[in-house]
């Protein structure tokens, strides 16, 4: 299979080989890694913030064309938002380790701030910079380039986020939790609020006219426009893009609009029509999954998303089915998706319904999931190196332990259990022994020296695992512990030559942090497999090729 230009390789020249399986994508690449702050830089181009990539590229509104500026293994780890000064430098806030830095037009950087938890919402006023945090009771802040100690304008801030200077020489932010808009002016004084619920705000934006557009994180894509020195009316538009993070207006006041949720950068016109500047697509994927109606569903973060089916032409849009914030194990169970959160819930969410319910809370960043012969939930906890069942009433039961680093599970026909453990190398088989009370189950070892393990996936006679460290999928005989690879070069964790850096803080400030990604796979009724190609954002199906089905 041979790639398109994306986010992992934009040359194009990266391909998937397998001697076993023919390989399709169910998607079309995307470009950035999620989408969050965007701000137009003295060159023209619009320069994104992509906070699970942790890094900025530049657009060219032109032609669509992406350039990565600030690389993944720079010295900005999450940047969220961005603004430019009267310099032309580039102020980013990084916010799970909270810091807030300079780049500087000859490419430099510097650490401006260390005393701000959780920065998100950052702006230039001329050449001065303000940033405001995104926790509950969260300040805005002044902060001083060239030294001196942060001015704290405001506190009481529920959850701060993307903010601008109006017309009116006032700082506008929103309040995420509460559906307000504030202002402030930039010397301090009282805050006000100049509009109430606003429909799930989480940006504030003037476009060149002086109207103010406030942007809804919501699934419908809303933005609020409104008239602030007129008559305080309101008009709404609802674009359909999932997950709005942020906007910025050209010289010409179109509006290009990011989402967090999807990547892209999209041009939004005031009746809601849409132009793609840079493609949406998945911010991951992380787990994957297949229901009995023959539906891929990708657990990809901040949402639950399906790409197009196999067999329907060449792939390309993915769709929403919900918003499941932090979304990223999944197993497809009849009518039902279990998810796991690496922040430690696991959820059942009934599609037909649109309802969630909780299975259980309180765990060590749990990760891969699969449903047991006997319907319980079985679950991979990673950070407490556990197997764990969850019951229908939400009791927790610790079926393996001692593992260093378990990723994902996955049963065989026979209804025995499976599990990787991506830091020994290894997937091992969960063995009850004769079920005593208070037993722990033993670990066999099916097979060791792997590269990384992550996703599972049984099909007959073969066990399949994604060696993330060797971007391969490689098949494990159940019987004879033999392997053999099934595919290679696959489009998994960071581009290539890109060191990752140490793992990030899975919690900030008392928020989400980062959590790590996760190749998943799952195992179609016809025999294809279907993996998640984290380094390009889409689902690979790998069908049986004809001398092999």
């Amino acid at each position: 299979m041979t790639a398109a230009p994306s986010r992992f390789d934009p040359t194009g020249d990266h391909r998937v080989t397998s001697p076993h399986r023919r390989v399709s994508r169910l998607n079309r690449p995307n470009r950035l890694w999620g989408s969050n702050g965007v701000a137009f830089g003295p060159d023209g181009r619009l320069y994104v913030a992509q906070f699970l990539a942790g890094q900025i590229s530049a657009v060219d509104p032109a032609t669509g064309d992406v350039d990565v500026v600030v690389p993944m293994d720079g010295p900005i780890q999450s940047p969220d938002d961005l603004a430019f000064g009267a310099d032309g430098s580039m102020y980013v806030a990084d916010l799970v380790p909270g810091r807030v830095w300079r780049r500087d037009p000859a490419g430099e950087y510097g650490l401006v701030s260390a005393a701000v938890t959780n920065p998100n919402g950052i702006t230039c006023v001329g050449d001065r910079l303000f940033v405001n945090e995104m926790k509950p009771d969260g300040r805005l802040l002044e902060l001083f380039p060239d030294g001196g100690d942060p001015v704290v304008l405001t506190g009481g801030l529920a959850l701060g986020n993307a903010m601008q200077l109006g017309p009116d020489g006032h700082l506008y932010y929103p309040h995420m939790i509460t559906g307000q808009v504030w202002r402030i002016p930039p010397d301090g004084g009282v805050p006000e609020v100049v509009a109430e619920n606003v429909h799930e705000p989480v940006a504030v934006r003037f476009d060149q006219g002086g109207v103010l557009h406030v942007l809804s994180r919501g699934v419908e894509g809303i933005v609020t426009r409104v008239d602030l020195h007129g008559t305080g009316s309101r008009t709404l538009v609802t674009s359909g893009l999932t997950g709005l993070d942020n906007a910025a207006f050209d010289a010409e006041n179109r509006m290009f609009v990011s989402s967090y949720a999807s990547g892209g950068v999209t041009e939004l016109h005031s009746d809601g029509r849409t132009r793609d500047l840079v493609p949406r697509g998945l911010d991951g994927p992380y787990g994957v999954t297949i229901d009995l109606g023959g539906t891929v569903h990708a657990a990809d973060h901040y949402r639950v998303a399906s790409p197009e089916p196999p067999g329907e032409g060449t792939g390309g849009d993915v769709t929403t089915l919900a918003l499941l914030t932090f979304a990223h194990g999944i197993a497809a169970d009849g009518d039902l998706l279990h998810l796991t959160s690496q922040y430690g819930t696991v959820v059942t969410y009934d599609p037909a319904r649109r309802s969630s319910r909780t299975r259980a809370t309180g765990l060590d960043r749990p990760l891969g999931i699969a449903v047991g012969p006997d319907g319980s939930l079985v679950v991979a906890e990673t950070g407490a190196g556990r197997v764990v069942a969850i019951d229908s009433g939400g009791a927790v039961t610790v079926l393996a332990e001692g593992l260093d680093h378990p990723v994902d599970v996955a049963f065989d026909d026979a209804g025995r259990c499976y599990v990787s453990d991506e830091r020994a190398g290894s997937v091992l088989r969960v063995h009850h022994g004769d079920g005593g009370e208070g037993r722990t189950a033993t670990l066999a070892t099916l097979a060791d020296g792997l590269g990384a393990p992550q996703g599972l996936a049984v099909l007959g006679d073969d066990l399949f695992t994604v060696e993330t460290a060797h971007r391969t999928l490689r098949a494990i005989s159940l019987t004879t512990g033999e392997t053999r690879v099934e595919a290679e070069h696959l489009p998994v964790g960071p581009p290539p030559g890109v060191v990752p850096r140490t793992e990030p803080a899975l919690f900030a400030g008392g928020m989400p942090g980062l959590a790590p990604r996760f190749a998943g796979l799952a195992a179609a009724p016809d025999g294809s497999l279907l993996l998640s190609a984290n380094g390009e954002g889409t689902v690979l199906h790998l069908s049986r090729s004809p001398a092999d089905a």
